[in-house]
């Protein structure tokens, strides 16, 4: 709180101090609470990271839906322990109308989004990007169109502080498209895609690094190696429980990428990977939709048939069991009338409601 005797010159060194550290509003004794949503590519490794933030020794199992977990961690000695909730979207793209249900205009202001994308998958990455920002993107955007009529305060200060991420001198200031709460791209599998042909690997680092500069979100390529996952950790744990934001950078792309936001630029990123007579034909109504076109040209996104699941066998007939067929007809009609009886109380729940 400002005192009396304040000059401008406190406030102003105040005010810096709280933009560059929201969480020193919380005052001394009190618990800080924070959200994040993993989403990403199905069977990308958003079990595992998450296991290893929370220092937890298990054996990854397959997410089913929506699935929710939490960590403590103390900012100081003998201080109360911070909370921070993990939610994971599984299903990769396939189920997500849930990513509305842990975002809602109470906690909006402390949530966080970690999008996973399996690098051993180009042919998926884009897409898979896309449609899960899009419809997170969507979502957090209705909530502050409710704040701005209910809490216009926070509603600019939500905006402000995606801008924040760059200076005001930063070349790039006008040109980027920041997502509305802090987001985290990690690249998963680098052993894997390590392995790629070295003009494949550049082409894919590039495009990450320009969504993630673009989104004004931070990059990081990860694996199952303790070292690559301590890095992820360290970003995560910045979302998480407000600890140091890393200041180290690596944009080699012979090496795994570390960029947290803010500390890249177009200039450095460099234009799309193709050549200008190529980049000529393509139309584009914004930077993000041309890069789109270049990515998509060397890594063609996989129709929707090739992204369903199996076959399923229970259809196959040289599978045929008579009795057992009859009982499974019985509880697929019980199962789609579950659905439509879900499908309209969800319909009627209102979960950004104030």
């Amino acid at each position: 709180m400002a005192k009396p005797s304040d000059t401008l010159w406190d406030l102003a060194i105040a005010e810096v101090k709280k933009r560059a550290n929201p969480d020193d509003d919380v005052k001394q004794g009190e618990v800080c609470e924070k959200s994040i949503l993993f989403m990403g590519n199905k069977n990308g490794g958003k079990t595992t990271i998450i296991l290893r933030c929370l220092e937890r020794e298990e054996t990854p199992k397959p997410t089913i839906a929506l699935e929710y977990t939490f960590g403590r961690r103390a900012r100081r000695h003998n201080a109360p322990k911070d909370v921070a909730h993990f939610w994971e979207l599984g299903g990769g793209t396939s189920l997500l109308e849930l990513i509305r249900v842990p975002i809602t205009s109470y906690n909006v202001r402390s949530f966080s989004v970690v999008l996973v994308l399996d690098l051993s998958k180009p042919n998926e990455l884009w897409a898979t990007m896309e449609n899960l920002l899009q419809v997170t993107r969507n979502h957090v955007n209705k909530i502050l169109a409710k704040l701005e009529k209910t809490n216009p305060k926070v509603a600019a200060e939500l905006k402000q502080r995606m801008r924040n991420n760059l200076q005001r001198d930063h070349p790039d200031y006008e040109l980027v498209d920041p997502f509305p709460i802090p987001l985290v791209i990690i690249g998963s599998k680098y052993d894997i895609f390590h392995e790629f042909d070295s003009e494949l690997r550049k082409i894919i680092s590039k495009t990450l690094r320009f969504v993630s500069h673009y989104y004004g979100a931070s990059l990081v390529f990860t694996s199952k190696s303790e070292a690559l996952l301590l890095k992820a950790r360290a970003l995560i744990n910045h979302l998480a429980f407000g600890y140091d934001k890393s200041k180290s950078v690596s944009v080699d792309p012979s090496k795994p990428l570390f960029i947290p936001a803010g500390l890249d630029s177009l200039s450095q990123i460099g234009p799309p990977p193709a050549s200008d007579s190529d980049i000529g034909k393509m139309r584009a109504k914004t930077p993000l939709e041309l890069w789109k076109k270049v990515f998509e040209k060397t890594f063609p996104p996989k129709s929707s048939c090739d992204l369903q699941d199996a076959k399923n066998p229970a259809q196959d007939r040289q599978y045929a069991e008579c009795e057992i067929d009859i009982m499974r007809a019985e509880k697929d009609q019980e199962l789609e009338q579950y659905r439509r009886n879900a499908s309209k109380s969800w319909k009627e729940m209102d979960f950004d409601s104030d």
